[in-house]
């Protein structure tokens, strides 16, 4: 064959493997356009799949939900058909994002439906797996001395273990979600760069938090500290009637939901929502995770996130991890990437939904290029 010959055969390679790569994208761009704002017409907290049970290394119950691909890749597949027609059959494979697992870890107080809009957005599109922390939802309590964030980063990896044993996963964690997925690579560096393909970060920290703020904001932060912990300590011993007198007050609870967790004006239904989940977590619970976060310091370890795509999000009016967490992380995480969602509160999963969806798009396609072709 001659020159021209072979050179005329590389280009038309060349073209093939863009070409469906281009279709492929347009295909999965289509998709991502079409889910926007997916979520808004349906009601909080409806969105399920059948549960199963995950044990935790102690013991604990896991509720987990998964929701698997349902016939997602047709458009994708119709349109590479089309476009390996016009290419060599070596240019086939393109990277593609339903390949991957992603597991969403929640926050203090919550559950798995806080991520009400990425699950309706990526329903069908992505396997998903959703899980309740322990002592949260619908999982079971923890034990004495177990209500930690080490034995968090534990119980992901025995979700990770049980759901998916195989295949390259991306995880997003929200708050103490993304202080567990941090431990993880603490206890666990190895997973990530080979199993672990992707991460998000998700109004969280490594360390450096004051929580008692959230409690007694007008003190200093030594006595404040101090004071906060022996008054959540006090207020344990009596948790059935603080849990009373929590659900007696629900309008104050609501005002305080509203300030602490969006940090602009959002629809009644969000606060509604929020604040029903944090009502549905016993004070007690909230009492056993509460010292864990004043002495949190694993910024030694976070680096080794920098092995894969990271994307950190944080609203910049977040009153619980302030954007200066966020903008720590990056600094840390080598390639990272940071979006700042303009005047987000804490809650920026709902309240920025369109936002951080977007990200999370772009970190999936990260993520599904460095897995490499299908």
């Amino acid at each position: 064959m001659s020159v021209r010959g072979r050179a005329g055969r590389a280009v038309a390679g060349a073209l093939g493997i863009a070409v469906v790569g281009a279709a492929a994208e347009v295909a999965r761009r289509r998709r991502v356009i079409s889910r926007r704002g997916a979520g808004e017409d349906v009601a909080f907290g409806s969105l399920r799949s059948d549960p199963i049970t995950v044990v935790a290394d102690d013991g604990v119950p896991l509720h987990v939900e998964i929701d698997e691909l349902e016939g997602d890749r047709a458009a994708a597949e119709e349109a590479a058909r089309a476009a390996r027609k016009r290419r060599p059959p070596r240019a086939e494979a393109v990277p593609d994002p339903s390949a991957l697992t992603v597991v969403f870890a929640h926050g203090y107080a919550l559950n798995l439906d806080c991520w009400h809009f990425q699950r309706a957005a990526y329903r069908g599109l992505v396997r998903t797996v959703l899980y309740d922390q322990r002592s949260h939802g619908r999982s079971g309590r923890s034990g004495d001395g177990h209500a930690t964030i080490d034995q968090l980063a534990h119980d992901l990896k025995q979700v990770l273990d049980t759901t998916c044993p195989d295949g390259p996963v991306v995880l997003v964690g929200h708050s103490m979600g993304g202080m567990t997925i941090i431990a993880l690579a603490e206890h666990y560096p190895e997973l990530f760069g080979s199993r672990v393909a992707g991460v998000a970060l998700i109004s969280t920290t490594a360390g450096g938090l004051d929580p008692h703020r959230i409690l007694v904001p007008v003190l200093p932060s030594t006595v404040g500290g101090q004071l906060a912990q022996r008054l959540v300590a006090t207020l344990a011993r009596g948790h059935r009637t603080v849990d009373g007198l929590r659900k007696a007050g629900k309008s104050v609870a609501s005002v305080v939901t509203d300030l602490f967790a969006f940090g602009d004006e959002v629809p009644a239904s969000y606060v509604e929502f929020v604040d029903a989940m944090l009502s549905a977590t016993p004070f007690e619970v909230v009492a056993e995770f509460f010292p864990q976060f004043a002495t949190l310091d694993k910024y030694a370890t976070v680096h080794a996130l920098g092995a894969v795509p990271t994307t950190i999000i944080c609203g910049t009016r977040d009153r619980i991890t302030s954007v200066g967490h966020s903008r720590k992380l990056h600094s840390v995480i080598p390639g990272s990437t940071l979006l700042e969602c303009e005047g987000a509160g804490h809650l920026v999963v709902l309240e920025r939904h369109d936002q951080v969806n977007a990200a999370l798009d772009q970190l999936l396609a990260a993520a599904a290029d460095r897995v490499g072709p299908r």
